[in-house]
């Protein structure tokens, strides 16, 4: 599923819902840059190294690093879409690799070409639920971070109205 909608129920309900330990950003974009390898392999497997956990790990550190400059502009970003954000090098590096093992495990259950646990062959994950079921689980994830997504600004507007 590169690139499509349907990570974005699942990372943004979990991101939402445990941004105490998480940072959201990193979280959620993390489930897109791990694509990046979809993108650029056109060749058979196009699930390659990024979309394990061993490789995938490595993938969401290096991302959540290169991230950790860009906090201040998702401090701007999160107060304008009104969620409380505290952030730290160590949860944007933690952040990123739950992400990407996020993006893998649904990727796992969904695409044949997936070798979770590379370098083992084993597809444990593969058809666990049917691709259908996989798109209805990921967007009621949707629906739910949309509550959580509500719960996050009512939390972010009471502390604004708190005194200093």
């Amino acid at each position: 599923m590169p690139f499509t909608p349907y990570h974005f129920g699942p990372s943004a309900f979990l991101g939402l819902t445990l941004r105490k330990w998480l940072d959201f950003p990193v979280f959620v974009l993390a489930n897109v840059v791990v694509d990046i390898e979809v993108l650029f392999n056109h060749h058979w497997p196009v699930h390659r190294y990024f979309h394990t956990l061993l490789i995938g790990a490595a993938v969401g550190a290096v991302w959540g690093i290169a991230a950790y400059p860009l906090r201040r502009f998702f401090g701007k970003i999160m107060r304008i879409l009104r969620i409380p954000y505290q952030t730290g090098f160590w949860k944007m590096v933690v952040s990123g690799v739950l992400g990407v093992w996020l993006h893998v495990i649904i990727d796992a259950i969904y695409h044949w070409d997936v070798r979770i646990f590379w370098p083992s062959k084993a597809r444990p994950l593969w058809q666990l639920i049917s691709q259908e079921q996989v798109k209805i689980v990921c967007i009621g994830f949707l629906v739910a971070a949309a509550v959580a997504y509500a719960f996050a600004v009512a939390s972010y507007l009471k502390k604004k109205k708190q005194p200093v």
